[in-house]
Formats: C-alpha cells, sequence, structure tokens
C-alpha cells in the first residue's frame, strides 16, 4: 500500500502554483523542493491562472441568497444573547 494522502491547505497551494508560475524552477525541482507530484503542481497552476479572470470581473459579485439568510439568522442570534446577558447582568432586588 501507498503512503496515506496528504491533505494542503489552500496558502501551501496558492505558494507552489506561484512558484511555479513565476518559474522559480522546474516543475522537477518545485516537486522535489515542495514534496508534492509535479501532476499536483500542474493542477494548482492550471487552477491558479483559470481563476485569475475572476477576480478581475467587472462589479462586485452579488450575496448568495443563502448568505443572507445565514447573516440574518446570526444577526438575531447576536441580538438574542446581547437580550440574555443583559438581563443577567441586572442585579436581583433584596
Amino acid at each position: 500500500m501507498g503512503q496515506p494522502r496528504k491533505k494542503h491547505n489552500a496558502e501551501f497551494k496558492a505558494k507552489v502554483a506561484m512558484a511555479a508560475l513565476k518559474g522559480e524552477g522546474t516543475i522537477a525541482e518545485l516537486s522535489s523542493r515542495f514534496g508534492v507530484h509535479s501532476s499536483m503542481i500542474n493542477t494548482w497552476k492550471k487552477v491558479l491562472t483559470d481563476g485569475v479572470s475572476s477576480l478581475f470581473a467587472a462589479g462586485k459579485v452579488a450575496p448568495d441568497k443563502a448568505d443572507e439568510a445565514k447573516l440574518s439568522n446570526l444577526y438575531a442570534k447576536i441580538g438574542e444573547l446581547t437580550v440574555e446577558r443583559d438581563f443577567l447582568q441586572r442585579k436581583p432586588v433584596p
């Protein structure tokens, strides 16, 4: 059996893809330096180059309805907790 799969975070993937894009070495050199397979570097590089155009898209991206619903639920919860905190901070009447 082979080695267990490694899970790399987005920051690491971006770092490796940027190094490949900048040409800081050949793919084989980057592969040995970062300890990942060359096909992964090529995949991450492709994801980087394909996703860059969305950064320069005209206008802002509208928030999803799911995000708005989540936000309203969170604001409601904050309100409940604030009321509860204020109630519990009151001193009892002797």
